[in-house]
């Protein structure tokens, strides 16, 4: 099943992480939520699920001199690499903490952002609440995340783009519909909700499109976890190498106010 065309060893968290942020699909949706962020000197923004420090330079840069930037990350090796990656900027600050229970008081912070974060925390309605609590009345919360379910992989054999598509729906992703779900969502908690941006990243590179969608390692679970017979398996991987390659999903950058 496996196949010189696909990454076969997952990279690890921080690799990955910096590998989306730099590809062209990563600086176009990062560039734009940074500009619904509508960020000021001055003003204190968050950066939940900062992960390594990705995007923490370019906000600190959008607040100084007088703001601030509280990066806070649950993985404590995020949190080191944050740390690290940011040491020496007074304006920046990274934070070991839970997104469920943020180590801040009631309206103290004037934006918040995150990135792909929800579709993998417990509860994304109780972080949203969370979020609504250290925003200042009017503070602004922009948050993209993907809806899983949109994933298409173009393949003449369309059952098995569907099995694909539901195995990583209902297997790997935890809040796979998130990016569908999140106004309806921040409306329960609170939060106004002016702006719903869709965004459609195409694939047509298979090299570009593994990298961020693991296809190889993605089929081998799907394999095991019975969406896959191995036959159906190679000849789902074969194809993808032949090409043409196609493939799109449904990302959304959302914008809410407190």
């Amino acid at each position: 099943m496996t196949s010189s065309a696909f990454e076969t060893a997952r990279p690890d968290s921080v690799t990955y992480l910096d590998r989306l942020a730099t590809s062209d699909l990563g600086r176009s949706y990062k560039r734009r939520m940074l500009d619904e962020l509508d960020l000021r000197a001055g003003h204190r923004v968050l950066d939940l699920g900062c992960g390594p420090g990705t995007d923490l330079e370019a906000l600190a840069q959008a607040v100084t001199p007088a703001g601030a930037v509280v990066g806070v990350d649950h993985d404590r090796n995020m949190v080191d690499a944050a740390q690290s990656r940011t040491a020496g900027d007074a304006v920046v600050d990274i934070r070991h903490a839970d997104i469920h229970d943020l180590p801040m008081p009631d309206r103290s912070a004037d934006r918040a952002r995150t990135d792909r974060v929800l579709q993998h925390v417990t509860d994304p309605l109780a972080a949203l609440g969370e979020i609504r609590r250290v925003l200042r009345p009017g503070g602004r919360l922009v948050m993209g995340e993907p809806d899983w379910e949109t994933l298409a992989v173009d393949h003449p054999d369309s059952d098995l783009t569907r099995a694909y598509t539901r195995h990583v729906a209902e297997r790997v992703v935890r809040n796979a519909g998130i990016g569908r779900q999140l106004a309806r969502l921040a409306a329960e908690s609170g939060f106004t909700v002016p702006t719903v941006i869709p965004v459609t990243p195409v694939f047509r590179d298979l090299d570009a499109a593994d990298k961020i969608l693991g296809l190889e390692r993605t089929t081998r679970r799907a394999v095991e976890a019975g969406y896959f017979s191995d036959q159906a398996a190679e000849a789902w991987l074969s194809h993808l190498t032949r090409g043409p390659f196609f493939a799109a999903v449904t990302f959304y950058i959302v914008v809410v106010e407190a």
